[in-house]
């Protein structure tokens, strides 16, 4: 529950103060209630406190912290980070970019001190060595940095500049002053009630580090706002004008899926893998198709808000959506069955803790206190004994096999399984007289949710849904997916249009559309040479010629449309020659 009230300033105007209820209530009827005391209640000011704080800069990077703040700051994703890092560091731009150390040299210390100087002055420059504190850190190399701290900026790609600039401003933050803050804390007492309001504001004395940098939070990423701001002067005593008093209904939330920026931290604070390996796990799992980048649409939900303006309490009904995530790591039907599979027949090795516990038997290893052989002989005497029992296990359904229900018409079985391309329906068994027939599940179908109603529907694919140019418009499944069928040409169907509803009109757009790009990709063609084209593709015009393709040189990109067969030709014995 928040109030506004009203405060008047010395030259007559007013301020507003916004205020939070030290009190949740559980009951629509209990809210009512304390709203009707405040109709009567006058507000006074019971205390004010003001705290001097400080806030301290984060360290300087490591490969962990690089990859979640370029994810939360840049939009990066872990291995574009690691792409971009790369080539930073064979530039000579910035030190090793895989480490979980956060020292820092003597000479980046110093030549930090002498930036911070020069840009801000001497009161801003604070040298300070860190020191790493996550278990198993190697600490092989230092954190990363720039070569040279007096290169604020640099030349390359975007991508280049925006990183580089992100790995400066955090490592010179890292060697400069405290901000000093005063936290401003105001307790608001009524009259007819026990509860209390309680007003938060801040006022930077000195921004330190923040004049350069913030370090990000997985809150802001998901949108939600940093609430603190400044108060206007007020006085122990004084009584405030209410402006008005809502109650929001809110519900409580389950935990919130991983990012790949929250993935890597809780693989860190587990202990498993190495700088070197949260990316190219990250990256695995994505290819494998186990999970998936993408938003997950929330469901839409009513929730009420009651407001006291002046002696008149209102009621209103809102929606809001609520489970809406974007650019999350979803779990696929494929990924969740070959979980079940793992945590089913090999618990011991799906436990963290068995990861983080080979982790530091190599570190053993690698200081020479134990044998490699030793190691892989002890787990091989559990690991080979578990993999031939599961291999000689036989089971009446399949892994993430689940029967629906029988086919009305012929009384066959309907189940969902993983095939070879993916989720599919089936209707009947392999050892049937009629063959088995298959759908492919659509994107917005879970293995898990999918009913025997919604399964027979996907059999009514392929359907026709009219005729455009004389021609029918076909919609099918196959292996990639629903598609448009028309003239013996295809078109991928969107993953938000449902392939049993989707309209003609929307199919005629797409076959448009997709005729539309096809004539943007052919720029020229040649009557003395068919085999020649020129091309417009993602990275500009090139050549086409005899099933081969031929980067065309940067200066030719602008007059692509008037190249001659000559110029063409020249080209393409160029690079053969290469």
């Amino acid at each position: 529950m928040t109030a506004v009230f009203a405060v008047p300033n010395e030259d007559g105007t007013m301020s507003e103060v916004k205020a939070e209820l030290d009190k949740r209530f559980a009951t629509h009827d209990e809210v009512l209630a304390f709203l009707d005391k405040c109709k009567g209640s006058t507000f006074t000011v019971a205390g004010i406190v003001k705290k001097p704080m400080k806030r301290t800069p984060a360290p300087p990077f490591t490969t962990s912290t690089l990859q979640q703040e370029a994810a939360r700051k840049l939009g990066f994703t872990v291995s574009q980070t690691m792409m971009v890092a790369q080539h930073l560091y064979e530039n000579g731009r910035i030190t090793y970019m895989r480490t979980d150390s956060v020292n820092l040299s003597s000479l980046c210390i110093n030549s930090s001190k002498a930036e911070i100087t020069s840009l801000w002055g001497e009161e801003y420059s604070k040298p300070r060595q860190y020191h790493t504190h996550s278990k198993g850190a190697q600490e092989a190399h230092e954190a990363i940095r720039p070569t040279y701290m007096d290169a604020t900026s640099i030349d390359g790609t975007q991508q280049e500049k925006r990183l580089y600039d992100l790995i400066w401003k955090r490592t010179a933050a890292s060697q400069m002053a405290d901000a000093q803050i005063e936290k401003t804390t105001v307790t608001i007492r009524l009259s007819d009630a026990d509860e209390q309001f309680v007003a938060n504001g801040e006022v930077v004395k000195f921004d330190g580090f923040l004049k350069v940098y913030r370090e990000s939070s997985d809150d802001e990423a998901d949108g939600q706002e940093d609430t603190s701001h400044t108060l206007p002067p007020m006085t122990e005593g004084e009584q405030l004008q209410r402006s008005e008093i809502t109650a929001t209904q809110r519900f409580s939330q389950g935990p919130v899926r991983y990012t790949e920026a929250s993935l890597v931290r809780k693989l860190e604070e587990l202990g498993i893998g190495r700088p070197s390996t949260y990316a190219p796990t990250i990256s695995t799992i994505q290819q494998r198709e186990y999970v998936q980048k993408g938003d997950k649409k929330g469901e839409e939900r009513q929730y009420t808000v009651d407001t006291l303006k002046g002696n008149a309490i209102t009621n209103r009904t809102k929606t809001e959506m609520a489970g809406n995530e974007k650019g999350k790591l979803l779990p696929t039907d494929i990924g969740i069955v070959v979980n079940d599979f793992l945590m089913k027949y090999f618990p011991a090795i799906m436990d963290y803790n068995f990861t983080a516990k080979v982790e530091q038997q190599f570190d053993t290893i690698a200081e020479g206190k134990a044998q490699w052989t030793a190691m892989l002989e002890n787990f091989y005497k559990k690991f080979e004994p578990t993999v031939e029992k599961t291999m000689n296990t036989r089971e009446e359904h399949k892994a993430g096999e689940r029967e629906l229900g029988t086919e009305p018409a012929t009384g066959r079985p309907v189940f969902v399984k993983i095939g070879r391309f993916g989720p599919v329906v089936q209707i009947g068994k392999a050892e049937d007289k009629e063959k088995p027939r298959f759908a492919q599940l659509p994107a917005d179908k879970s293995m898990e949710t999918i009913t025997l109603d919604e399964a027979l529907e996907l059999f009514r694919l392929p359907r026709t849904l009219g005729e455009y140019e004389g021609t029918p418009v076909v919609i099918g499944s196959g292996r990639f997916g629903p598609y448009v069928m028309h003239d013996k040409k295809y078109v991928s169907l969107p993953k938000t249009e449902n392939p049993l509803t989707v309209t003609l009109d929307t199919a005629i757009e797409l076959i448009r559309n997709k005729r539309q790009q096809e004539t943007q990709r052919h720029i020229k063609t040649f009557e003395d040479e068919p085999k020649l084209e020129v091309m417009n593709g993602r990275y500009g015009p090139y050549l086409a010629y005899d099933g081969k393709n031929y980067r065309l040189p940067k200066a030719m990109h602008d007059k692509a449309a008037e190249l001659t067969l000559e110029e063409c030709m020249n080209v393409i014995n160029n690079s053969k020659k290469k």
